[in-house]
């Protein structure tokens, strides 16, 4: 084996670790490109973002002044509704009260006015069978008396009748010949 010297041996070595920087500084370069290219998709990332999100933002504050706006309103009819609450309240009471009273009273009126209709058909029912009565009576008044006026006035006027029945066929003997008779 041939022998190696010093000087090339320290040649190799310097050659070997020049070739290992070299290596490195090339790695280094290749993942130098790859995060600049992260970097830019990143930004370009960030800045579509920032595109996309400023407008919600602006609208998220123009929301916020105007619901801040109306809380302030919202207080304010609060407190209106509640000053006009405790003006009115004596009024709603004073007016519920005289509803009850009212509603109490037709009450007693609807309860005197059902007594009275009551009383009053029980009256009306009352001179309707009186009426009937009387009517019913009227009649059989009538059917009686007519019955004896037919009777007492048929009597004398059958015999009326049948004394003119035997004078007109005592006439009509009298009247045709003598031959005939036999």
């Amino acid at each position: 084996m041939p022998k190696i010297d010093h000087d090339v041996l320290l040649l190799a070595c310097i050659a070997a670790i020049g070739l290992a920087m070299l290596l490195q500084t090339l790695i280094l370069l290749l993942i130098f490109v790859a995060v600049r290219k992260a970097a830019a998709s990143l930004q370009q990332e960030a800045a579509n973002l920032r595109n996309s999100i400023s407008p919600v933002i602006f609208d998220a504050r123009d929301m916020l002044a105007n619901t801040q706006g109306i809380l302030v309103s919202a207080q304010e009819f609060l407190g209106n509704a509640q000053s006009v609450l405790t003006r009115i309240t004596p009024r709603i009471e004073s007016v519920t009260t005289d509803a009850v009273e009212i509603t109490r009273r037709l009450r007693e009126q609807t309860a005197e006015l059902q007594i009275s209709a009551q009383e009053i058909l029980e009256k009306a029912r009352r001179q309707t069978i009186r009426v009937d009565e009387m009517f019913s009576s009227l009649l059989n008044t009538l059917d009686y008396a007519g019955g004896f006026v037919a009777e007492t006035v048929s009597r004398p006027v059958r015999q009326f009748s049948g004394i003119i029945r035997a004078v007109k066929a005592i006439v009509e003997s009298l009247r045709t010949p003598v031959a005939r008779r036999q």
